[in-house]
């Protein structure tokens, strides 16, 4: 077998290998929620003498908010740069509520029981809103769309009829969040005044459930600055792999 497609046959392995590693970075997902308990999770709850388990519970690989007492529930690690999935649901029989889901959060009772962070409102009608909690953002047309701490979403009719699940995806890149409810690009904000800290789901006065809570990170460079790697040891052996043919043909025409 020649040099060279020795090299040709290690190249292809490579780059089996790193395209195995994109699909990876771009399916493989931390789930937040195990669906079986609330390891990685903490809380904090208004009424210091409830417990945990009094307001959240797993039932058959769902999470279950009571929604009372008001609090949160917060992952015990902190994240920026990343794209959040969820699916809710206002439970069937229930006429829905308010809730939240809040990103970039860190200091408590920043504002009552809510910690600093900006909350991306799940609240029956209102899916998709931001409400800032001591920080601050910036959003298109604020003339219109900006209502004190409230910054109103761009759809009506995104959600879904109450007890069907609804999914959300909240992509916080830099200092730029986007939230699609649905499919549908509900929101957009930028120059947000963080832009890392732990994930929190609110219980704030109404039953909700929640599955598939996930996180993936955005780090392209990395998959990229891979496969440009592999390219260009690649160039680099195709080059010297030629050139020791080109010496090995010479020496036989000498004969």
């Amino acid at each position: 077998m020649s040099q060279l497609r020795c090299v040709v046959m290690i190249y292809t392995g490579l780059c089996c290998g790193v395209s195995s590693n994109c699909h990876g970075a771009e399916d493989g997902k931390t789930m937040l929620f195990n669906g079986q308990d609330l390891t990685g999770w903490t809380y904090y709850l208004e009424d210091a003498s409830a417990e945990r388990d009094d307001v959240w519970s797993v039932r058959d690989g769902v999470l279950v908010c009571t929604g009372a007492p008001a609090g949160y529930l917060r992952t015990r690690k902190d994240y920026g740069d990343y794209v959040l999935s969820l699916e809710w649901r206002w439970p069937p029989g229930t006429e829905g509520g308010n809730n939240g889901v809040l990103v970039h959060t860190s200091t408590p009772a920043a504002l009552g029981v809510w910690p600093k962070s900006i909350e991306v409102q799940l609240g029956k009608g209102d899916a998709g809103d931001f409400w800032v909690i001591g920080t601050d953002l910036d959003v298109p047309n604020e003339a219109e769309r900006k209502q004190g701490r409230r910054h109103i979403n761009l759809t009506d009719d995104s959600e879904k009829p109450l007890g069907q699940w609804n999914h959300m995806e909240i992509r916080c890149s830099g200092d730029t969040i986007e939230v699609k409810v649905n499919g549908d690009m509900v929101n957009r904000a930028t120059n947000c005044s963080v832009t890392r800290g732990a994930i929190a789901l609110q219980s704030e006065g109404a039953l909700i459930e929640y599955r598939n809570i996930s996180l993936r990170p955005l780090d392209e460079k990395k998959v990229s600055g891979t496969f440009f790697g592999v390219r260009n040891h690649w160039r680099a052996a195709v080059g010297q792999s030629l050139e020791v043919e080109g010496r090995q043909r010479d020496r036989k025409s000498r004969y």
